[in-house]
């Protein structure tokens, strides 16, 4: 294939073409490059509306070597030139590459501040010259510099930037103090933060109009409450400290939410269609009926223990469950998937990963499906195989079938790391045993992407 260099384009494309792909190149490294080959390109450049700058770990090496240090031209000062060379701005990001957030505190000592990017006096040299146009800041910062330096950018911003709709700060130890009311603002992101807002009390006042927001790794919480009435989506990641969480958000139809035994949940999301929880149990549970809950992930180390005080799941169709540690307790009545099944009686698709899996398995070896539960609307079945013993599996899965008259569709996954013989066994006994199934067969393996084998009929 023949292929353009920048000086070729010059002559076959427009200039409204040239600059809607100068548009499309999302690093600003690679704007400079083309700007120093094309000087159709490099003439276009100014009526670019973003910058989207990243400082490499070479780079910041570079930076600190004596032999080096004195050619590397200050990270900061790189962003403010190329930002004074735009006429409009809209969209600005700027950080540190993702393998720098791995560089420990411990292991550094670096009292330098050109990576410290949510430095008020920084943030105060380019900010007024484009607020007005700005649709979307993300600012990641370089942790060892940031988290013992406080900053106001947030005040700084939301004083400036009333057009922002979308916002995003990564690595940094953020105040609120001062901060004001951003009514346009629809998106946040606030991951890996030092917040002083123990119950985001401010966050609820001064993001009023909030459709998206994301709390990944925020500290600093006590008893977080969120409370706002327009979030549609929500990613909340939170420590293990034992915390009261409260969410209120009568918009909110999906939610992802991480924490471990917090003393007190309260979800009143009457709108919620998609539920990812991560926990072992909550001290207590405050949460009333989803009419719209239709898909629930669930994923605990204490499993049982969590379907136990489990105060929802009539609607639940679409269910999948990790379960971190399977072994079973002593005197257990009933089977995972009977648990499963009795708590989400209207169930029609359920994903069994490994852990729970085998949790079902060691329970069916040892007593079987006795306890019987009403398993007529389950039709499809995701499971992930380690096989430690075949006939086991083998007749964990018929007993699936016995109980299951309606089942329709069967997806195993085998681990990878089980022979390929015995694969193939467990494939054609299966598809032998039971012909109204769909069979789907794949592979699978931790920290890997699944991958099929083949369907069958």
């Amino acid at each position: 294939m023949r292929s353009f260099s920048p000086i070729v384009m010059d002559d076959l494309l427009p200039p409204p073409l040239l600059l809607e792909i100068l548009n499309r190149l999302r690093d600003s490294a690679d704007v400079a490059r083309c700007r120093v080959a094309s000087t159709t390109f490099n003439a276009l450049a100014p009526e670019i509306r973003s910058v989207d700058l990243r400082c490499s770990y070479l780079r910041y090496a570079k930076s600190r070597c004596p032999l080096t240090t004195s050619s590397i031209t200050p990270f900061k000062a790189v962003f403010t030139k190329l930002i004074s060379e735009l006429r409009i701005v809209e969209r600005i990001s700027i950080g540190v590459e993702k393998p720098m957030r791995l560089v420990a505190y411990d292991d550094l000592e670096d009292e330098d501040d050109d990576l410290f990017l949510s430095d008020v006096n920084f943030v105060k040299e380019w900010l007024p010259r484009v607020y007005g146009s700005l649709r979307s800041v993300s600012i990641s910062d370089f942790w060892v510099q940031s988290c013992w330096r406080r900053s106001d950018v947030l005040s700084l911003i939301s004083s400036y930037c009333l057009n922002l709709l979308e916002l995003e700060i990564k690595n940094a130890w953020l105040s609120v103090d001062g901060l004001t009311s951003m009514p346009k603002l629809t998106t946040l992101t606030l991951e890996f933060i030092r917040l002083d807002d123990e119950n985001l009390s401010k966050l609820n006042e001064c993001f009023p109009w909030l459709q998206v927001l994301n709390l990944i790794g925020v500290g600093g919480l006590k008893e977080p409450r969120l409370h706002l009435m327009h979030l549609k989506t929500c990613h909340w990641t939170l420590s293990n400290a034992p915390i009261s969480i409260s969410i209120i958000a009568p918009s909110l139809s999906k939610l992802t939410l991480t924490c471990v035994k917090p003393n007190f949940l309260l979800i009143e999301t009457p709108l919620l269609s998609y539920l990812k929880l991560s926990m072992e149990n909550a001290g207590n549970f405050g949460v009333k009926e989803f009419s719209h809950l239709r898909k629930l992930t669930l994923e605990s180390t204490s499993l049982r223990n969590l379907l136990i005080t489990f105060p929802f799941g009539a609607t639940v169709k679409n269910l999948t469950v990790y379960s971190t540690r399977w072994e079973v307790p002593a005197g257990v009545s009933k089977s995972i998937l009977e648990l499963l099944l009795s708590t989400f009686a209207n169930v029609s698709s359920l994903t069994l990963t490994s852990g729970a899996w085998s949790e079902f398995e060691s329970y069916s070896a040892l007593v079987g499906l006795e306890s019987r539960v009403e398993m007529n609307g389950l039709k499809k079945i995701t499971a992930y195989l380690t096989v430690n013993d075949s006939e086991v599996t083998l007749s964990t899965i018929f007993s699936l079938l016995d109980n299951c008259s309606n089942l329709s569709d069967m997806a195993m996954f085998v681990h990878r790391d089980v022979v390929s013989n015995v694969t193939s066994s467990i494939i054609s006994k299966c598809m032998a045993h039971c012909g109204r199934v769909r069979w789907k067969w794949g592979m699978w393996k931790e920290g890997t992407k699944d991958a099929w084998i083949s369907d069958g009929i």
